[in-house]
């Protein structure tokens, strides 16, 4: 029990000194935390000090710079402004240089130095603008203007000068290289290589072009459009009359034509291009006096000279649309674009306006000559028609954007040219069907008449013009129109073609009753007849024929035979004799009386007259179609030949008379050989 007493005490002695030790070390904790607060509470206290001091200063400071900075950007905003002023006073006084500057510079003007007579020019520009908007009643003003306006005059100078100094006609040679075809060695058509016409050098044309642009927007003078306009149409119009001249002297002396109207495919013609023919024309003078000089007539035929001059103009239509094609891109180039279309109606008035007058000559000169009664000058219109309306659409398409009096004058040109070609063909078949029938005109020999060759040659030409033709006809029409289609116009001309070959068989009828021999009124109506048939078949015209007339080759033929037959039966009076009529009949070795003698003596006698009278005459006659001439002799030998062997059997045992030579003048192949000479003046 005492041993239990004496441990208690001892732990709560212990449980007090650790709760002591705590208790210790807690008031150490709080004094080091009181400690350190104090620390602190003195340093915040010294941050303050320190921050409302910097402020302090900080507010000085402020308060001593802000009027220094201001100071100092009002010495900069000062030193700007001198700075300005000064460079403005340099930009002013040089304005005041200008003129003496520049002065040298214009009155030499801008050959061969544009750029810096350019740059001259702005300066003077600049110039007047200030003095206008800052000093307009100076002296200064008035000086740089007059400078101005003397660089513009010597601008317009140069423009005028490089236009007039390099604008050239274009040589024939390129023209025609240009037109894209040219006439080989064997007479056909060789495509070239697409050429371009350069109208000015390029450096100059870039003169010109910067010289265009400026007067535009500075020179506020249309003036230089004028000049331009003047001086490229005379180069046009130059170019074509140059191309005309060179056409006829090349053409007159080398023969080689080459022409554009047959450039294209030939749609004309189901064949091809018959050999140029000689054409009847009575009297055309006065086509040449328009479409040729006299000095032309004097080494070329007058045919010729006319063709030389169709297809020279020919040739100058086509020119003028490719001419007028690269004027109008040059153009383009120079002038100002709400300018170009009016500039180049008034370039190409010139040439169009020559190319229509010579075309209204032909126009004019055919009227005279159907007025002449040369019909055959409608045979000048139809290659320059065919050309016009074949080109119409380039024409319209360079034109397009002119004036509508410019557009006007190719249709204008093409009308007149179906009237008077309508006009020369209708009264062409009335002239065939009217022809006065004189006897003087008339062939001795009964071949072919004039009339009947001019007819089908006229007829032949219209072969390689047959659409033309057609139109031609067709414009003519009541109830004309546009929609008319091919076949339409290939009716009108085969009624047209039949109407001159009825026109033409009426008159032949007519001008056969001249002849007193009805014989020789045969041969001349077969001779006329087979020519026309054979030259409707031999050319092709019978092809267009048929369109209207199925039966016209048998017609022919029908007529032909008649004919023969006709000439035929004047051969009865001397096979008459030959028949039995009256012929004695005897027995062989009988005595005949003395009529019935007389009668075989008379028909012997009436065949001799009549074979030597009939072969006398008909020798002279012509049957000049071989074939034809064959034919005829071979039937009438055939005919003659044996009616005569049959009378010479019948009369092989009759006495007639003592002398039987005296009347069988003529064996049967003597006969035939006398036919055979028949038509032919060399026997």
């Amino acid at each position: 029990m005492g041993l239990g007493s004496r441990m208690v005490p001892t732990e709560d002695s212990a449980r007090k000194r650790e709760i002591e030790d705590k208790l210790k070390q807690e008031q150490e904790t709080l004094s080091f935390i009181r400690e350190n607060l104090e620390k602190s509470d003195q340093l915040t206290k010294g941050m303050v000090s320190i921050l409302s001091s910097f402020e302090s200063r900080l507010m000085q400071l402020e308060n001593s710079i802000i009027p220094v900075h201001k100071q100092t950007e009002n010495l900069q905003r000062l030193q700007e402004n001198v700075d300005k002023t000064l460079s403005c006073m340099d930009h002013v006084i040089g304005y005041y240089h200008v003129a003496k500057d520049t002065d040298r510079i214009i009155r030499e003007g801008p050959t061969g130095r544009l750029d810096e007579y350019l740059s001259c020019i702005a300066k003077i520009q600049k110039a007047v603008e200030y003095f206008q908007d800052n000093n307009p009643d100076s002296p200064e003003l008035n000086t740089v203007k007059s400078l101005f306006e003397k660089g513009k005059e010597l601008l317009e100078a140069e423009f005028r000068s490089l236009l007039t100094r390099y604008s050239k006609p274009v040589p024939p040679i390129l023209i025609l290289d240009a037109l894209g075809a040219e006439l080989g060695p064997d007479d056909e058509l060789d495509v070239q290589e697409d050429v371009v016409l350069e109208h000015l050098p390029e450096a100059v044309l870039q003169d010109i072009i910067c010289i265009s642009g400026w007067l535009t927007e500075y020179g506020r003078n249309q003036d230089f459009m004028n000049v331009y306009y003047q001086i490229r149409s005379s180069q046009l119009d130059r170019s074509i009359k140059g191309l005309k001249d060179h056409f006829r002297k090349n053409s007159a002396s080398s023969g080689a034509l080459y022409s554009p109207a047959v450039q294209t495919k030939r749609k004309e013609t189901p064949t091809k291009k018959l050999p140029k023919r000689p054409v009847y024309i009575p009297d055309h003078e006065l086509r040449l006096k328009i479409l040729s000089d006299p000095s032309d007539r004097s080494s070329t035929g007058k045919d010729e000279v006319l063709d030389i001059e169709i297809d020279s103009y020919i040739h100058c239509i086509s020119a003028f649309v490719k001419l007028a094609q690269s004027e109008y891109a040059l153009l383009t180039e120079i002038i100002p674009e709400h300018h170009q279309k009016k500039t180049f109606d008034s370039l190409i008035q010139e040439a169009l306006d020559s190319l229509m007058l010579e075309g209204e000559g032909v126009v004019a000169a055919a009227r005279r000559a159907i007025f002449r009664h040369d019909y055959s000058a409608v045979l000048s219109i139809f290659p320059v028609l065919r050309h016009l309306k074949n080109n119409k659409g380039d024409f319209d398409n360079t034109l397009q954007g002119t004036a509508a009096s410019t557009k006007n004058k190719l249709p204008a040109l093409i009308t007149s040219m179906e009237t008077i070609g309508a006009k020369a063909l209708e009264e062409f078949a009335d002239s065939i069907k009217n022809d006065p029938d004189k006897e003087y005109n008339m062939p001795k020999d009964g071949t072919v008449h004039e009339l009947t060759s001019n007819a089908i040659l006229f007829l032949q030409q219209l072969l390689d013009f047959h659409e033309t033709a057609g139109a031609m006809l067709a414009s003519q029409e009541s109830s004309s129109s546009s929609s008319y289609t091919s076949d339409f116009n290939k009716r009108l001309l085969s009624s047209y073609i039949c109407k001159v070959l009825g026109n033409l068989q009426l008159n032949l009828l007519s001008k056969s009753k001249v002849y007193e021999d009805q014989a020789l009124s045969a041969i001349f109506l077969h001779n006329n007849y087979n020519y026309i048939l054979k030259s409707l078949e031999k050319s092709e015209l019978i092809q267009l024929v048929t369109v209207t007339q199925k039966r016209a080759e048998n017609s022919y033929r029908e007529l032909i035979e008649q004919q023969i037959l006709t000439y035929q039966r004047s051969w009865l009076k001397v096979t008459e004799h030959l028949t039995d009529k009256n012929m004695p009949v005897s027995q062989p070795g009988a005595k005949l009386k003395d009529k019935e003698r007389q009668v075989v003596k008379d028909k012997f006698k009436g065949f001799n007259e009549g074979l030597e009278e009939l072969c006398r005459t008909q020798k002279f006659w012509a049957v000049p179609d071989k074939d034809q001439r064959d034919f005829i002799r071979r039937e009438q030998k055939r005919a003659v030949s044996e009616a005569y062997r049959n009378f010479l059997h019948r009369c092989a045992n009759i006495s007639f008379t003592k002398n039987p030579e005296k009347y069988h003048k003529y064996r049967p192949e003597e006969v035939e050989e006398m036919i055979d000479r028949l038509f032919d003046t060399s026997a």
